[in-house]
């Protein structure tokens, strides 16, 4: 059977790419500008490591919270004008972060970064999988994701060099702002047919009852949203805290640390992301469950680096194990994301990732840092970190079980 034509031009799908790839670039670069600037800010906003793990972790509890109403709203109303909404959203908060005077309102300036965030992540891997057939899903969702690894070392790199030249208010105001140019530019998108390359493009979205049953009793999405939980946990607590890591254990200075850290996470980020998407597509019909499968190897073999990044005393040896762990680690995005787009039907693929966010962001990096930070406050950072590798090592082992345990994959 032959390809279905998208009823979406070529043109239209190409910049609805580029748009949401540059939308999910500041949507990182806005996630991690406040790990990269935390120590200035603790000298103006006194508070404990706890505190700090509380900080860097409020945008995700309300990002989760606020994911399963925008993924109801996504499935049911305009997607491109929620898009716009949740961008411009989390853009002004991130710019008010800048005039925290006190630890209440720095939590609650993060806090409405979430609002922002939670219509943008459930609403655009939908879409994404509404552009694309299966066959070539697997490319598209790890292209959108390279943002992931990019944003974020561009959060460290712009916020620490920011920080080091005009103070850590001005950086917050830099990479907030620019965000509203880009909410505006979502709103000339064309949205595609939902669910057109599928067998039932114009099913209309279920109750929501029998949405969250039906995710429930899909072992597929259950068990992906399970190693993603505890991956999730694991690279929330690395993200958040081997800045911090490295200047307080490591004596590394500050600029320095977050420049080299964001660097590597760019080069190993592109690598592992653009070597996932052909790898998962190059085991299509070779394997079973190909995704699940090289998500769960690949997360397995960088937790013995992601031990070695924390152990190893000399630096060059030190930022090379950082670069295969992490290179290991984002190898995974795509794949993962895109078992989450191909086993949800159509008509509630939208709030299939608004609960996936809401669970593993719940059990994973909305408690990671916190437990990091609480662990270092009772006995020692470098002993904190450790829980790092150990929740790859779960994740990791998770996704294997699925790919064997589950049903073969009917012929797509």
């Amino acid at each position: 059977m032959g390809e279905r034509s998208s009823a979406v031009t070529r043109s239209a799908t190409v910049w609805a790419m580029a748009l949401l790839g540059a939308i999910n670039l500041l949507n990182y670069i806005d996630r991690f500008v406040l790990p990269a600037v935390v120590e200035s800010v603790r000298a103006d906003i006194p508070m404990t490591r706890t505190q700090q793990g509380q900080a860097m972790s409020a945008f995700i509890w309300v990002y989760m919270l606020a994911s399963p109403v925008f993924g109801r709203l996504g499935d049911t109303r305009s997607r491109r004008h929620l898009l716009a909404l949740g961008v411009a959203v989390w853009s002004v908060a991130t710019a008010a972060a800048a005039f925290a005077t006190t630890f209440a309102g720095l939590v609650a300036a993060r806090a409405a970064v979430g609002v922002g965030e939670a219509a943008y992540a459930t609403i655009a891997p939908a879409l994404i999988g509404d552009y694309f057939p299966r066959a070539r899903r697997g490319r598209a969702m790890a292209a959108f994701y390279l943002a992931t690894p990019v944003g974020s070392a561009l959060g460290y790199i712009l916020g620490g060099r920011i920080d080091h030249a005009a103070g850590w208010r001005t950086a917050f105001l830099a990479v907030g702002l620019p965000g509203l140019l880009l909410a505006a530019a979502a709103l000339t998108i064309t949205e595609p047919p939902r669910g057109q390359f599928d067998d039932e493009p114009s099913a209309a979205a279920p109750p929501l009852l029998d949405t969250l049953r039906a995710l429930a009793r899909n072992r597929e999405y259950v068990v992906t949203v399970a190693g993603t939980v505890a991956y999730t946990f694991a690279l929330g607590g690395l993200a958040q805290w081997m800045p911090t890591y490295l200047i307080s254990v490591r004596h590394m200075d500050g600029a320095a640390a977050n420049t080299v850290f964001g660097a590597l996470t760019v080069l190993s980020g592109l690598l592992g992301t653009l070597l996932g998407g052909w790898l998962g597509e190059r085991l299509r019909g070779r394997v079973r469950h190909p995704y699940l499968l090289l998500s769960g190897v690949s997360t397995l073999l960088a937790v013995p680096f992601a031990i070695l990044s924390f152990t190893l005393a000399d630096p060059t040896q030190r930022w090379a194990a950082v670069f295969v762990a992490e290179t290991l680690v984002f190898l995974c995005t795509g794949p993962a994301n895109t078992v989450l787009v191909d086993c949800v039907p159509a008509a509630m693929r939208t709030m299939g990732f608004a609960v996936s966010i809401l669970v593993m962001h719940l059990l994973g990096d909305a408690v990671s840092p916190a437990i990091i930070g609480a662990v270092g406050d009772r006995s020692s950072l470098q002993q904190a970190v450790m829980l790092v590798p150990l929740f790859f090592a779960l994740g990791g082992a998770v996704w294997i079980y699925g790919s064997r345990a589950l049903p073969p994959e009917a012929p797509r």
